[in-house]
């Protein structure tokens, strides 16, 4: 059977935080949210003939946030998915969680649920960046619901992290990393702040106490060998785990294999199709179609392919490139080759990976690789 990995938006949250251009809405009414269970449950049913031949090995309840719903409602939905899906007994599955949205009775009910992972976001320890980030709790709610999670049996946990965010110092951010290191994470995701059209944020851009490009390259760069020091080794440009525990559902997206996507604004690659979900919470509701497909072809999946594993930590294989297309990338990894001498890129065993450095790059340096690709 094929391996699929399942996603669930929950498109509701507590506030807005002043980065987020997630689609969400804060402080909705609770027949709205029991609306949504309904019609996501629906969904779930509607589409699970077509995944007859199919293992689920991953399922994550992202947002929003997710832990805005009662655990009962999120349980039901993990239900209804292991009760129409072939769930594997050993598959992960994650819901993200922000801090103040649930207790010990909550996250012991998740365990009994089902769930296995939580993705607890914490962001920064320190007030004044909290603040401006427009998040609603600090550090000690964030350590009170991670030991209480590792109260209900949750035995991998990962931590969000920020950096660039305003206010912040490399030393600060530093901090920031020590106090999350002494909670013993099996992850840990780590995302520079983007404006984001439509924030916030974006509306005070000029005015934004940012730290400059130089302050912002040092947290990156400091950031992979302290954590490699406490054995949270970096797989992905923004994701780091202990040994066995990389998130194995967003390794699908960047391997490039099958995943459906349930929800507004979710995403689907399935059958040989992109599926995207249009901002619409009234038509899902309402039962309608609210998707947009398109049926890549080789060239665009041969460069979709090469930029999500440059991406990994592993970089471009050769051989996986060939056993998924049937020839050796030879113009992808001749055009990587010219930026081994800056420093950007090194080889492998197989094919090329981004160093660090080359990390912070990556988007210019892969718009010229795979242009390049089409050619």
């Amino acid at each position: 059977m094929r391996s699929l990995g399942i996603y669930l938006h929950i498109p509701f949250c507590r506030s807005k935080c002043r980065y987020c251009d997630f689609y969400s809405m804060p402080h909705s009414p609770a027949d709205l949210k029991s609306a949504y269970v309904e019609a996501l449950c629906r969904d779930l049913a509607r589409r699970a003939a077509d995944c007859a031949d199919c293992e689920v090995d991953s399922i994550y309840f992202g947002g929003g946030t997710p832990t805005s719903l009662p655990p009962s409602e999120l349980g039901r939905i993990l239900q209804t998915v292991t009760d129409r899906y072939n769930v594997t007994p050993n598959a992960e599955i994650t819901t993200e969680c922000n801090p103040g949205t649930v207790d010990l009775h909550a996250l012991q009910s998740l365990r009994a649920a089902g769930f296995n992972r939580l993705s607890i976001g914490l962001q920064s320890v320190h007030p004044n960046e909290l603040k401006e980030l427009g998040r609603l709790h600090d550090y000690a709610v964030f350590e009170r619901v991670w030991n209480d999670a590792r109260r209900a049996g949750f035995a991998n946990l990962s931590a969000d992290v920020m950096f660039g965010i305003p206010h912040q110092t490399p030393e600060s951010f530093l901090q920031t990393l020590e106090r999350v290191c002494e909670l013993s994470p099996e992850h840990l995701s780590a995302y520079a702040l983007a404006i984001e059209e439509g924030t916030p944020f974006a509306n005070c851009a000029d005015t934004l106490p940012l730290p400059d490009e130089d302050a912002t390259r040092k947290m990156y760069l400091s950031m992979i060998p302290f954590l490699k020091g406490h054995g949270i080794g970096q797989y992905e440009i923004s994701n780091f785990s202990r040994p066995g525990y990389e998130s194995r559902h967003n390794l699908k997206y960047w391997r490039q294999e099958p995943y459906l996507g349930f929800g507004p604004t979710a995403h689907s690659d399935f059958g040989g199709k992109r599926i995207a979900n249009a901002r619409n919470l009234d038509g899902y509701l309402a039962g309608e179609d609210i998707s947009v497909s398109e049926r890549l072809g080789k060239a665009e999946r041969e460069d979709e392919f090469v930029m999500l594993s440059m991406r990994l930590c592993a970089g471009l294989s050769k051989t996986a490139f060939a056993e998924r297309f049937g020839r050796i990338p030879t113009e992808y990894l001749n055009r990587l080759r010219t930026y081994v001498p800056p420093g950007f890129v090194h080889p492998t065993a197989d094919g090329f990976a981004f160093t660090p450095e080359g990390f912070l790059v990556s988007n210019p340096i892969l718009s010229e690789v795979l242009s390049f690709g089409k050619d």
